[in-house]
């Protein structure tokens, strides 16, 4: 069965990033760091996650990212199933992060969306239910 394993950012910054994710997901680590070249340009990068799933971060991004109220291609969110919304949702609120909006109330999931410093934004979703029939309920 396929499962993402990972994505990949290019980041104008990776610190705040990785103090964002940090934060998300303590449990996590970095796995793997180093330094490349992209077309001719020096970028870092830094593998964080766990044995199984991760998030390339590269810096040296130029421009901004799309804005996600707008209507352009591109990546919308990068979404998290979680254990623990709340928790997350307390650690990032406290540390000064700013909910960009909740899900719709669902009888058998909690979503909450975050924008990361470099301007991505992050859904983290707690599933109430083990059945799909439930977790994919659509209201």
């Amino acid at each position: 069965m396929p499962k993402l394993e990972h994505a990949n950012l290019v980041l104008t910054d990776i610190e705040p990033t990785l103090e964002f994710l940090k934060l998300a997901f303590p449990q996590w680590r970095i796995r793997g760091e180093g330094k490349s070249e992209w077309y001719g340009k020096p970028r870092r990068w830094v593998h964080f996650g766990d044995d199984d799933t991760y998030i390339t971060l590269n810096d040296h991004g130029e421009g901004k990212q799309r804005d996600l109220k707008g209507y352009s291609p591109g990546l919308a969110h990068l979404g998290f199933s979680v254990e623990g919304v709340e928790a997350i949702a307390a650690r990032l609120t406290e540390a000064g992060y700013i909910v960009t909006h909740n899900g719709e109330d669902h009888p058998h999931r909690k979503n909450i969306y975050y924008r990361e410093p470099d301007g991505l934004e992050i859904e983290f979703v707690e599933y109430f239910s083990d059945a799909p029939e439930e977790r994919n309920l659509y209201v």
